[in-house]
C-alpha cells in the first residue's frame, strides 16, 4: 500500500500536481485535509491566523517545499489574495465555532453585527481573492449538517433527508435552539457564497459535513469529538448540542475524519460535481450511539435521553448524491467510535479506564 502511494505521488510530481489552498488549516478538518493533500503528493497553501500557535502541526504535516503557510484572517479584506494566487482550487474550511452567546438585550442585533456579518464578509473576501487569479478553477465550501432538518412544516419526520432539506432561516431566528448561532452563521454564509459565486462565474461546491470524529492532532480536542463523546463524558456544554441534533434530525449522522477529507478532494477533482453534497457514513439512533460508546468506554457518566425515540421512525440521512458520483466510505461507526475514544485516551482527555 505504501509503495502504491509513493508511485502515485511520483506520477503527480512528474505531471505537475495541482496546488490547493486550505483555509482554517489549524482546525480539525483543515489540519487533516492539509495532511491528506500532502500525503497524496499535492502542494498546499495553508492559511492560519496565528503562525506561532500552529508550529506543532508542522511535524504532522511534513510537507517540505510543497507546503507554504500564509497568515490570513477572514476579517481582513484582501487577506487571502496571496494565499490563493497560483492555486488550482480552494478548500474553504475556516468558520466561526460560536454555538451560543450570553448577551440578553438586543441579541438579534448583536449576533447579526458581531457574528453573522463578519462570517459572510470573510467568505466574500476569500471569493474576491479567487477572482483575482485565473488559476482557481473550483472552491469547495465546508458546510454542516446543522443547516438541515428532518422535520417538515407540521413537525413530522420526513422519509429522508437530502441536500434540499434546509432549516428555514426565520425558524432559527425564532426558536434560538441550542447551537442556533452556529446554524445561522453557516446558513447565511453558504447562501451568500453561492449567490456571489453565481453572479461572478465561480465554480463552487458545498460539502455538508455530518458529525466528524476519529483521530486528531490539533492542540485541543475538536468540538465535534466532544459533542460525539458527550453521552459518556456528561459534558454540560456539549451534551445539549448532541441532544438538539437528535431532536432536529431524529438520529446522529457521523463521518470519519479521513473520509470527510477524502470527500473534499473527491469533489474538488470530479468534473461533474455541482451544488451541495451530504457526507454521511452512518446515521444511528441516539440509543445506538450511547450503546456503542458505552461498550467502547464504560462510564458511570453515560447520559441517556431517549424519550423522543419511543415509537418513532427517524428519517434516513441520505448521502446518495455523493455516492452516485462514485464516492465510497472507508470507515464504519465502530471504527469512528473506537478511533475517537483511543485518541482521546492518548491525549489525556479521557482517563485510561472509564470504569
Amino acid at each position: 500500500m505504501e509503495d502504491d502511494r509513493e508511485m502515485k505521488m511520483e506520477r503527480r510530481r512528474e505531471k505537475g500536481a495541482p496546488t490547493y489552498c486550505v483555509t482554517g488549516a489549524t482546525g480539525y478538518i483543515g489540519s487533516c485535509l492539509v495532511k491528506s493533500l500532502l500525503q497524496r503528493g499535492y502542494s498546499v497553501h495553508a492559511t492560519i491566523r496565528d503562525p506561532a500557535k500552529s508550529m506543532h502541526l508542522l511535524t504532522s504535516w511534513r510537507g517540505g517545499d510543497r507546503l507554504k503557510l500564509f497568515k490570513a484572517d477572514l476579517h481582513q479584506e484582501g487577506s487571502f489574495d496571496e494565499a490563493v494566487k497560483g492555486c488550482n482550487g480552494v478548500f474553504h474550511v475556516a468558520a466561526s465555532m460560536e454555538f451560543g452567546v450570553l448577551v440578553k438585550d438586543n441579541i438579534e442585533n448583536y449576533v447579526q453585527s458581531n457574528i453573522i456579518d463578519p462570517a459572510v464578509k470573510g467568505t466574500l473576501n476569500l471569493l474576491k481573492g479567487c477572482l483575482k487569479t485565473e488559476s482557481v478553477k473550483r472552491v469547495i465550501f465546508t458546510s454542516s449538517i446543522s443547516t438541515l432538518t428532518a422535520k417538515d412544516g407540521t413537525g413530522n419526520w420526513k422519509p429522508a433527508v437530502d441536500e434540499s432539506c434546509k432549516t428555514p432561516i426565520d425558524h432559527v431566528w425564532k426558536m434560538k435552539a441550542t447551537g442556533w448561532v452556529y446554524v445561522l452563521s453557516k446558513l447565511l454564509t453558504e447562501e451568500a457564497a453561492f449567490r456571489f459565486a453565481k453572479e461572478n462565474g465561480i465554480d463552487i461546491v458545498s460539502i455538508i459535513a455530518t458529525t466528524v470524529a476519529g483521530p486528531f492532532f490539533t492542540s485541543a480536542v475538536p468540538s465535534s469529538i466532544r459533542v460525539l463523546l458527550s453521552p459518556i463524558t456528561g459534558d454540560p456544554e456539549f451534551f445539549p448540542i448532541v441532544s438538539a441534533v437528535n431532536s432536529r434530525m431524529g438520529s446522529i449522522a457521523i463521518v470519519h475524519i479521513e473520509d470527510i477529507c477524502s470527500a473534499h478532494i473527491f469533489l474538488m477533482e470530479h468534473a461533474r460535481a455541482e451544488g451541495q453534497y451530504i457526507c454521511c457514513a452512518h446515521s444511528c439512533l441516539m440509543s445506538e450511539l450511547v450503546d456503542r460508546l458505552a461498550k467502547e468506554y464504560p462510564s458511570s457518566n453515560t447520559q441517556r435521553n431517549l424519550e423522543e425515540e419511543q415509537g418513532s421512525v427517524p428519517s434516513k440521512i441520505s448521502s446518495e448524491k455523493l455516492g452516485a458520483l462514485g464516492f465510497t466510505y472507508k470507515y464504519c461507526l465502530d471504527d469512528i467510535v473506537h478511533h475517537s475514544v483511543r485518541c482521546c485516551i492518548d491525549y489525556g482527555f479521557l482517563p485510561l479506564t472509564g470504569k
